[in-house]
């Protein structure tokens, strides 16, 4: 009998695909995933940290820690305000536009008289080396202190003979005079190190650590950072919940076919299109009140400005809602029940929602697998939100999400009227 009941199981698995997938199909997905974005954080291939690189010094010190920036594996340098006009270099307001932006997530800002006054080495007295800015948007606390310790690093060989000059000098400071030995020793190790115009060959006068003295600077409105992360959280939570209740409530259609409803109103004035017209036009409505819900409840909560962006989150939501609701019925149509459209909505929302952005930040993964996470729904309405919430972009800004919502929404609906054809023929 347990033989029997064995064999039995192993047929029905065989038979029914969405079970084969959710066993074995959306743990090797889910695996993969995870294994691109974290299983080689160490390579710096794998993440290419976009910078912008203001040179306000023009000295050979700041030059060669431009170039020394520029041959990194881990950042793409920008120098250039426009990539179309390569001979308008980048200036400190353009660079902190492009952070608040979103087109780099930190701008490196080499001041005026940097070369004159190279410093490494910690000491009791004030320095006078200006201090290198870091313009950083705290959304990603990733590429801001990957770029201070690379920053730090490629400063000790952009002026090596300053840097030998004031570790010797430490030296001297701490241990007393050299020999005459150790001296003739030191200026001969000296004479091998090639010379840049930056050595002074003066002793660091200030700066609290090893490196060059350098301020972070948040271009962002202050405070800012838990309002990013409290609307990254709900619109990632929201948008994937969205896409779960639109597909379960687009399986209406499964119900009303086994009931004979379907029928009756496919021989009405309504045909298939007006059917899935209102159908489409219920979950565009539960869509919108189900965002406006978690929204909301971010507000009351978690303080999340949502009064101060209605506009944007209005438009957001509305076009998010179109598109979502295609999809729902999309899946809805292509399904032959119930319990199909259940395991496949999970198996492609889940994998959607992995890439997209909707379980972890896109900025964490690389280059690649965040184009990849462009082809998801999921990605283009996040970003929607992120503009309107964290970079308070203005309405027209907002055209390239919401054009990509739209064609979707179109792509989905079109889909969804091709596969319903099949009703139409009972």
């Amino acid at each position: 009998m347990i033989w029997t009941l064995l064999r039995i199981g192993l047929i029905n698995m065989r038979r029914d695909r969405v079970v084969q997938a959710l066993t074995f199909v959306l743990p090797i997905m889910f695996f993969s995933i995870f294994a691109f974005v974290f299983g080689d954080q160490r390579n710096p291939a794998t993440r290419k940290v976009q910078v912008a690189v203001v040179d306000e010094d023009r000295s050979e010190f700041s030059t060669a820690i431009v170039k020394a920036l520029q041959a990194e594996g881990g950042l793409r340098v920008r120098l250039v305000a426009d990539a179309e006009d390569a001979d308008r270099t980048l200036d400190r307001e353009g660079a902190e536009t492009l952070v608040k932006k979103g087109a780099v997530p930190v701008a490196v800002v080499l001041p005026k008289g940097l070369g004159a006054h190279p410093a490494f080495w910690p000491s009791d007295s004030q320095t006078t080396q200006p201090k290198v800015l870091l313009l950083a948007d705290v959304s990603d606390p990733v590429a801001p202190q990957m770029v201070l310790g690379l920053l730090q690093k490629v400063s000790f060989t952009a002026s090596p003979r300053s840097f030998a000059s004031e570790g010797m000098a430490m030296f001297e400071k701490y241990a007393g005079p050299l020999t005459p030995a150790q001296q003739k020793s030191k200026e001969e190790m000296l004479k091998r190190i090639s010379p840049t115009s930056a050595d002074s060959g003066g002793v660091n006068s200030g700066g609290a650590a090893l490196g060059l003295a350098t301020e972070v600077v948040n271009v962002m409105e202050p405070g800012k950072g838990d309002a990013a992360t409290i609307s990254f959280y709900a619109a990632g939570i929201g948008v994937m919940f969205l896409l779960f209740s639109c597909a379960g409530a687009g399986g209406t259609l499964l119900e009303e076919e086994e009931a004979g409803t379907l029928g009756r109103l496919l021989s009405s004035r309504a045909g298939m299109r007006g059917v899935l017209a209102g159908k489409w036009l219920f979950l565009v409505l539960m869509g919108i009140v189900q965002l406006t819900v978690m929204f909301t409840w971010g507000a009351v909560m978690f303080g999340l400005p949502l009064a101060s962006h209605l506009p944007g989150f209005f438009v957001m939501t509305v076009f998010t809602a179109a598109a979502a609701s295609g999809f729902g019925l999309l899946l809805a149509t292509i399904s032959r029940s119930r319990q199909q459209l259940s395991g496949l909505s999970t198996i492609v929302i889940l994998a959607m929602s992995a890439l997209g952005g909707s379980m972890f930040p896109r900025f964490l993964m690389s280059e690649t697998m965040q184009k990849v996470g462009l082809v998801t729904f999921n990605a283009w309405a996040l970003d929607g939100y992120l503009k309107v919430f964290w970079r308070e972009a203005p309405l027209l800004s907002l055209w390239p999400e919401v054009g990509v919502l739209t064609c979707l929404t179109v792509v989905f609906m079109l889909g969804a009227r091709r596969f319903a054809r099949r009703w139409e023929t009972l």
